[in-house]
């Protein structure tokens, strides 16, 4: 029953629907992309692992790793989730979604990392930790908008999967990555230097 149900989905794009679908066709959609993040994820421990001596010079830097994960994710989940929905009504131009967003990205990211920045330098009484921790999540947030756009795009009109089953744990652990390595290279740049 499964395997009739998949193939007659296999020429047209399936999209996942609690509703309606069974289980196990929700769990083979949305298990290999989580388990994607968790291969993704051990990857990201040994890239952090990297900078240890980056850490190791300032502690403090450590601090500020979930807020800036959490910020870039938050803002690119609020652009996945506009985009995908979109994009299954089929009102989504992408070059339209790529200008407003990197605009958004930039003014959100702007004033986020003023405000964290400001926060940091503050509350450690450090300009380098104040600068680095600002500019990483400006870099961040900006980046976390264009990779919030481009891989969903590329789930539904390159690979033909739902975007909404394969976008949301690809491109959370996908921003995360990037981020953690914006806030490494800023942090190695500005400390040890």
């Amino acid at each position: 029953m499964y395997n009739g149900h998949i193939k007659k989905h296999l020429k047209k794009l399936i999209y996942a629907d609690d509703a309606t679908e069974e289980v196990g066709l929700l769990i083979r959609m949305r298990l290999p992309w989580l388990i994607l993040g968790l291969v993704f994820g051990t990857m990201i421990t040994f890239m952090v692992s990297r900078f240890e001596h980056v850490l190791a010079e300032q502690v403090s830097l450590a601090f500020f790793i979930p807020v800036i994960v959490y910020m870039s994710d938050a803002f690119g989940t609020q652009t996945e989730t506009i985009y995908v929905r979109n994009l299954s009504l089929k009102q989504a131009k992408f070059s339209v979604y790529l200008f407003k967003e990197l605009m958004l990205g930039l003014v959100v990211g702007s004033i986020s990392g003023f405000l964290l920045g400001s926060f940091a330098y503050i509350w450690r009484d450090s300009l380098a930790i104040g600068a680095t921790v600002g500019l990483a999540l400006f870099v961040s947030i900006t980046s976390s908008s264009m990779v919030a756009l481009i891989v969903p795009t590329i789930l539904h009109k390159l690979v033909r999967i739902d975007p909404a089953v394969g976008a949301g744990p690809f491109t959370t652990v996908l921003q995360d990555m990037i981020s953690l390595l914006i806030y490494f290279a800023i942090a190695s740049a500005i400390i040890l230097t």
